[in-house]
């Protein structure tokens, strides 16, 4: 791989394929009670705040929040520097995790990549109204203000749930995005003050 711009094109895509390889290895590994976010074994098994998130509940759920994050780097990928990605990835994994166990108390498990994903969206589209604004940019925040709202009412998604083969915790998606616009709005404050 000498040409530089396979290089380049691979340092670009480095996070999203690290994050996919850990989640393919999870779920070839299996045994779903050892790393999904679990109430009441977070404080002695403290990897389960990540590990959780990159645990699916089968191949098609894997796959379908393995498309959505390339979706989501392929299109935005650019917007951000790496280091700002990986604090995405990291704030928004937290903000799902605790809110699941600070704000959802009836949940006893939760597996999946789909709340730091709302998250990673919500992030990149704040940063980028407040850069350049476009009418495509808040078209993006309106669907997606509009989509937790719907999923906040409606319980989720009955053929999602078919899909994947467990319960679409919608909860997941909210707390990601909150996580993300604190992230973004961290950017984008953060920037203004080197400006």
């Amino acid at each position: 791989m000498s040409d530089p711009r396979h290089r380049a094109a691979l340092a670009h895509w480095a996070l999203p394929i690290a994050v996919a390889a850990i989640a393919l290895l999870l779920q070839a590994i299996g045994e779903i009670e050892v790393w999904r976010l679990q109430r009441g074994l977070v404080l002695a098994e403290p990897w389960r705040l990540a590990s959780g998130q990159l645990m699916h509940l089968g191949w098609t759920h894997l796959m379908m929040n393995l498309a959505g994050l390339g979706i989501v780097w392929a299109l935005f990928g650019r917007d951000l520097r790496a280091w700002q990605w990986t604090g995405a990835i990291l704030a928004c994994a937290a903000g799902v995790s605790l809110g699941l166990l600070w704000f959802s108390p009836d949940l006893d498990w939760y597996v999946g990549f789909s709340g730091i994903l709302h998250g990673l969206l919500a992030a990149v589209v704040l940063v980028r109204i407040f850069r350049r604004p476009n009418v495509l940019t808040v078209l993006l925040l309106v669907g997606l203000v509009a989509k937790l709202a719907w999923e906040q009412f409606a319980s989720g998604d009955a053929s999602t749930a078919h899909l994947i083969g467990g319960t679409v915790i919608v909860d997941s998606h909210l707390y990601g995005a909150l996580a993300g616009a604190a992230w973004g709005g961290f950017l984008v404050l953060s920037r203004r003050r080197t400006a």
